[in-house]
């Protein structure tokens, strides 16, 4: 997929913290930069939704790359197996990710918690009230509003990136594991 807009040039000092940070910058962003007051909305938040700290950041991860599998953003799976691997996950069990339902590498939690992002990520929306109550007995409250506020911003991501046509930048090559390969389910997210 090519960018259906080019990149604009980001202040010097972002491009270097990005570049400090992951070895490069992020093509998302170079593309949202055409409206500055969007992308610094975009980061500031995300840099929020980096903060919340009840949900597990292994679930958090999972129903990340869970959402990107199913919505087709390489850029987002990409990026969501490399800051797995960051995070101390397994890089194998992460890599799963894309066809979890045919996987047994998964934990029963795990395994709702990505039906649930998906769930919510279908158009419209078949998030269940037994789905969300199996969910909260064993996440609580806290958790669970976290969930759900976390898989609506990837959404977001997901789907903005995919419009703007932005791809894979290779991050996850840096892994040792390749990704799966997400099983044909012939249901379409939207």
């Amino acid at each position: 997929m090519a960018l259906r807009l080019p990149k604009a040039q980001l202040p010097a000092e972002l491009s270097e913290n990005m570049i400090k940070g992951f070895g490069t910058v992020f093509e998302p962003v170079e593309v949202v930069w055409h409206s500055p007051a969007v992308a610094t909305a975009n980061l500031e938040f995300s840099g929020k939704v980096a903060g919340w700290d009840v949900l597990d950041e292994g679930l958090k991860s999972f129903a990340h790359m869970a959402v990107a599998a199913l919505v087709g953003c390489g850029w987002c799976l990409d990026i969501g197996y490399f800051q797995a691997r960051n995070r101390g996950l397994d890089p194998a069990k992460a890599s799963q990710v894309p066809n979890w339902r045919a996987s047994e590498v998964f934990t029963p939690l795990e395994r709702e918690v990505m039906e649930y992002a998906e769930a919510m990520t279908a158009t419209p929306p078949a998030v269940t009230d037994a789905m969300y109550g199996q969910l909260l007995d064993e996440l609580g409250p806290a958790a669970m509003v976290e969930l759900t506020a976390y898989v609506a911003f990837v959404n977001m991501a997901t789907r903005n990136n995919i419009a703007h046509g932005v791809s894979s930048q290779g991050f996850s090559d840096s892994c040792a594991v390749p990704l799966a390969t997400r099983a044909s389910t012939g249901a379409s997210p939207a």
